[in-house]
């Protein structure tokens, strides 16, 4: 039997028209991806990892960017399979409720699972592409990585000769505008604001719960832990993301 609180918030989902999901990175740790900052996150156990992603370090020292691509080949995306979570939001859009899956993740799970990439705003990038910090020449991380295999540590653009790195928003750099603006509409059209797996602690990305719920839409969190916004939304489960997500939209498309 679904926990009663479950249950509401499925009768909720059930009546929006205009549903906008905002996922983080605990969407995909069922897939075999970890996330950063929980108890088994990648920033947790190492903190040293964080100046991967931050762009100064990685701009500034080689042995940063030899080890990131080091990692971007080892990534655990490559294998990863999109689990219960991300086919349930796939359920959700062909019920046409769903909005937009507005997602911090790059591991592009959401689309592999079926979701429509039109849908789908990735606020942080893709891990798929990288791009030159000179020219901003694009290319795909697989022609990267074969460059790697081939035994250069740090492959360079071949256009001019600028530094690569993944087409991912590093600490430090700015969000890209035309995505950020899609996100806020995304969030200021909705009826029902589902944040699911995110720590609701980076911003601009988090500030989206306000941009809904100034615009008079409800919004849930479905998080394994707290977050600053579980005062303000309407309501918090507190459960698996893995199996709760899938019974919410299966109750919710019962109904």
């Amino acid at each position: 039997m679904s926990p009663p609180q479950l249950v509401e918030v499925a009768g909720w989902l059930a009546a929006a028209s205009q549903v906008t999901v905002l996922t983080g990175a605990g969407v995909s740790t069922d897939s075999g991806i970890p996330d950063f900052r929980g108890p088994n996150g990648v920033w947790t156990r190492d903190p040293e990892a964080a100046r991967l992603v931050t762009l100064d370090a990685y701009v500034g020292d080689p042995a940063v960017r030899e080890r990131a691509w080091r990692q971007r080949r080892d990534h655990p995306a490559w294998s990863a399979e999109p689990n219960a979570a991300h086919l349930a939001l796939v359920d959700l859009e062909r019920s046409g409720r769903l909005h937009a899956i507005v997602t911090q993740n790059i591991d592009g799970l959401h689309q592999r699972a079926g979701s429509d990439p039109s849908r789908v705003v990735e606020i942080h990038g893709t891990l798929s592409e990288v791009q030159c910090l000179t020219c901003g020449g694009r290319t795909t991380m697989a022609a990267a990585l074969a460059r790697v295999a081939a035994g250069e540590a740090d492959p360079a653009c071949l256009r001019c000769g600028g530094i690569l790195k993944s087409a991912t928003v590093s600490f430090g750099q700015a969000l890209d505008p035309a995505t950020m603006r899609a996100a806020i509409l995304a969030a200021a059209q909705c009826d029902l604001l589902l944040a699911v797996g995110t720590s609701l602690t980076v911003h601009p990305d988090a500030g989206l719960v306000d941009v809904a719920r100034e615009a008079g839409a409800r919004v849930v969190v479905l998080n394994g832990s707290a977050t600053p916004y579980d005062a303000v939304a309407d309501a918090v489960l507190r459960e698996p993301i893995g199996t709760a997500l899938p019974e919410l939209v299966r109750v919710a498309l019962a109904g």
